[in-house]
């Protein structure tokens, strides 16, 4: 996705509908970008000043020892989204703070903020300003607030066995950011000599990569978080808009300092780079499932049938290295704020969804910040707009179980550690019944669902019969059962069946 500290929601939905956008995301406030569309309120190319990689004081890439080194904690991992300002009406890390044991109960291993610095005033988007409008890097928002309060949450999610990632925004800096009269030359210049704002992103200013100095200083504010903090990793906003050999520059200096998990906003977004793949063979760990999650919201609403959505994810997940992590997500702050709830785009369908975000091969899962208590608003983006009601445990007892299969079955493992997928020929129903099993050590797991608006009896999936009466770990009610004819699958239903 992309970070956009954003439009108001009626221009992008204008926009949308002009250029015939299918999915618009915004995380400073971003979009989804799809590699066969132009947007009609985005430049033909970036500045070629972001391309260039400095001739001079960088590290050799090709000859160091860049291969990034992907901690073992992420072996079965699922992550949950903290949005601070949003997670309740103290919207501080001393409020969220108490929530830490129900997280780790829910099954979440990684902790991921979103951006905890100081927001710039000037251009200031609403009343408090996007996340991703940064005035100081190693300073804190007072908002949430001092370091010594995020250190105790950083230490109580350890205690926890928990670990803590931040939002790194590397793009580009608040107007008001000190770099901006110290160190002009950092910054993308237009022809004027004007220091130039990333598409219509106006509370921040574009950074210039091909400043090796910028680099350094990059690299040591990050550096600071993981000595001073202890935290454990990085979700990198936009990073396909920063070039490739700054990340894996990064990723050398900051794993001398501990392993560490690195996520990319990105997908197969060619902006700068050719091959948006080649992030994940040094620099990242995981990329974000936009097609996935886009695909699944079309195929929800109706807009693409269930053998298109599978054909889309597929042909998208297959241009990145196996080892690299799909993140995958029914929700996250830009969804949530900019395209809609869970409940807008799914409806009643949600949970077959969820389940291949568990199932399928490379899946990482994502919670964002309330999806567990059926947060069923839109929260605002610059101004507060907290969730006020955590009552609803019907979603946190299906995340629950869904986290506990992803941590006890190794076939469902991440990345490189996880088996693959074998998609399996379904016997019975019709072309939008998706079966696949997946098996590791000795123990398999058996996914099928129905992504159609028609009840379906399937006879077999492989070479397996199937009768109705199989065991299984998860499967979704019916309302009607013939004996002998096969499994039932209700419209938008799914089985999983372990063993």
């Amino acid at each position: 996705m992309f970070d956009t500290n954003t439009k108001n929601p009626f221009t992008l939905r204008a926009l949308a509908l002009l250029s015939g956008i299918a999915m618009i995301t915004s995380s400073c406030g971003l979009f989804q970008k799809d590699a066969a569309v132009e947007y009609a309120y985005m430049p033909a190319e970036m500045p070629q000043d972001l391309i260039a990689v400095p001739a001079t004081d960088l590290l050799s890439i090709n000859q160091a020892s860049a291969e990034n080194q992907v901690p073992d904690w992420m072996t079965n991992s699922v992550v949950y989204e903290v949005n601070t300002r949003q997670f309740n009406a103290g919207g501080t890390f001393n409020s969220f703070a108490p929530a830490i044991p129900r997280l780790k109960n829910l099954g979440v291993d990684v902790l991921w903020f979103m951006p905890i610095y100081p927001i710039g005033q000037l251009n200031r988007k609403g009343g408090l300003g996007s996340y991703y409008s940064i005035k100081n890097y190693h300073g804190v928002n007072p908002e949430f607030g001092n370091l010594q309060d995020f250190k105790n949450v950083v230490n109580a999610a350890h205690a926890q066995s928990m670990k803590v990632i931040l939002d790194w925004v590397g793009n580009h800096t608040a107007w008001d950011h000190p770099w901006i009269t110290e160190h002009p030359d950092w910054y993308v210049h237009d022809s004027t000599g004007k220091i130039v704002t990333p598409w219509d992103w106006t509370d921040v200013a574009q950074l210039n990569f091909k400043n090796a100095e910028l680099r350094k200083a990059m690299i040591a504010e990050m550096k600071y978080w993981i000595t001073e903090c202890g935290i454990d990793g990085f979700r990198c906003d936009v990073a396909f808009l920063v070039p490739r050999s700054f990340w894996e520059e990064a990723r050398i200096e900051l794993q001398k300092e501990k392993p560490l998990f690195m996520l990319a906003e990105m997908e197969n977004n060619k902006d700068i780079d050719p091959n948006p793949p080649g992030y994940m063979e040094k620099a990242f760990d995981a990329y974000y499932g936009w097609t996935l999650h886009s695909a699944s919201a079309d195929c929800a609403k109706g807009k693409i049938t269930g053998k298109e959505f599978v054909n889309k994810f597929s042909e998208a997940r297959a241009m990145f290295p196996a080892k690299a992590m799909m993140m995958s997500f029914l929700s996250n702050h830009d969804e949530n704020t900019w395209n809609g709830t869970i409940e807008e785009k799914y409806a009643d369908k949600w949970q077959v969804f969820s389940v291949l975000n568990y199932t399928l091969q490379n899946s990482l899962p994502l919670i964002y910040n309330g999806e567990e208590a059926n947060n069923t608003k839109r929260l605002l983006f610059f101004e507060k707009d907290p969730i006020t009601s955590w009552s609803d445990t019907l979603r946190y007892d299906w995340y629950r179980k869904m986290n506990h299969l992803k941590h006890t079955h190794p076939a469902l493992q991440n990345g490189a550690w996880g088996a693959k997928e074998e998609v399996l020929k379904v016997t019975g129903g019709n072309e939008n019944v998706y079966a696949f099993k997946r098996s590791k050590d000795g123990q398999t797991v058996t996914v099928i669902v129905n992504l159609d608006n028609n009840q379906q009896w399937i006879q077999a999936v492989g070479d397996r019969a199937l009768t109705g009466a199989e065991k299984t770990f998860v499967s979704s009610p019916v309302s009607v059962k013939h004996i002998g004819q096969g499994m039932p699958l209700a419209p938008w239903g799914y089985v999983v069946i372990i063993e």
